[in-house]
């Protein structure tokens, strides 16, 4: 039985690619390092509570003591590491708050991986690290580091800091750098989210600048089949472009959802836009698909019906976070 440590485990990504593993591997021992900040959610993970297959630990990344304490305490064989800030508009916000766990937290994590041997690391990390794209290309593995935000500048910090572990001390890390993931228990605070759930209650939804900005939008499913991969079989050193194919424009996405839903654009309100907004994100995952073997399986209108469809059978799940104040 394989012992793996998954961080972050009660946000989105983090949650959905633990109940993953767990259905394919069903012999391996998770364990799940989270804070529980207002974006970790237990209830993302209830249906493991009480397996022998799965513990939880609270604890911050961030403190040396803690994460060398749970090193100590457990055999591990791997390490996937999701936890950090993540919303661009916090981090224009506080910066403080993301270079603290995104780049410090990420150091701790390296280092007790490093002095317990740990066979493999996966640094999960984004697109937004490349900056921003024009009216063509895409991002490649090869694309010059670029952040344009506080949130993305704390990311390249902690691909840089994997990217040393590897060359300077032989550690097994291997970094992901992902689009933008939509699906099930995203928090309300993120775009496709924010157009859902404001729909549903028919509220405004504000769309920054004239809506023009591109993204391209991954499934969560599809995200964690990839991170699988690269656990399993990635080369250690090596960055793994993982993209949906699915550009699309945030105000066409906006008018997708509400038609979906029989909702009016008048609901459309356009807002000043964010400061240092990229204008377009795109992904070559030709890496994935050629030495990984990887395909997106969701294309990104039935993802959306999909997604759709768990926010409104999932009501009391996203009314609890708001009822919190946990909109971004």
């Amino acid at each position: 039985m394989r012992t793996i440590l998954v961080t972050g485990g009660c946000g989105f990504i983090g949650s959905n690619f633990i109940k993953y593993w767990a259905s394919h591997h069903p012999h391996d021992r998770i364990v799940n390092l989270d804070l529980l900040t207002y974006a970790g959610n237990p209830n993302n993970v209830a249906e493991l509570e009480g397996s022998e297959q799965y513990r939880f630990v609270k604890a911050d990344i961030a403190d040396a003591e803690a994460v060398a304490r749970l090193f100590d305490e457990e055999k591990l064989a791997a390490v996937v590491h999701f936890a950090a800030e993540s919303h661009v508009d916090r981090s224009i916000r506080d910066a403080g708050a993301f270079v603290r766990t995104n780049v410090m937290g990420t150091l701790c994590l390296l280092e007790e991986a490093r002095r317990h041997q740990v066979a493999r690391f996966v640094h999960v990390s984004t697109d937004e690290v490349y900056g921003s794209l024009g009216d063509e290309g895409l991002f490649t593995e090869e694309t010059p580091l670029a952040p344009n935000s506080p949130y993305s500048a704390s990311k390249a910090g902690s691909d840089l800091m994997a990217r040393a572990y590897f060359e300077t001390y032989g550690l097994p890390v291997m970094t992901t750098r992902c689009s933008n993931n939509y699906g099930p228990y995203q928090h309300p605070e993120k775009l496709i989210p924010t157009i859902i759930t404001r729909a549903l209650q028919d509220q405004l939804i504000p769309v920054y600048g004239d809506g023009t900005n591109v993204r391209d939008w991954l499934h969560v499913e599809d995200h964690c089949a990839a991170i699988a991969l690269v656990l399993l079989n990635g080369k250690p050193g090596e960055v793994y472009n993982i993209g949906g194919h699915n550009e699309r424009r945030n105000l066409d996405i906006v008018r997708t959802v509400l038609q979906q839903l029989g909702k009016p654009e008048t609901l459309i309100q356009y807002v000043q836009d964010r400061l240092g907004h990229d204008r377009r994100y795109a992904i070559d995952p030709s890496k994935m698909t050629t030495e990984l073997g990887w395909k997106p399986k969701y294309k990104l209108d039935d993802g959306l019906t999909a997604t759709i469809e768990w926010y409104q059978h999932n009501e009391a799940w996203w009314r609890e976070l708001l009822t919190r104040g946990d909109r971004g």
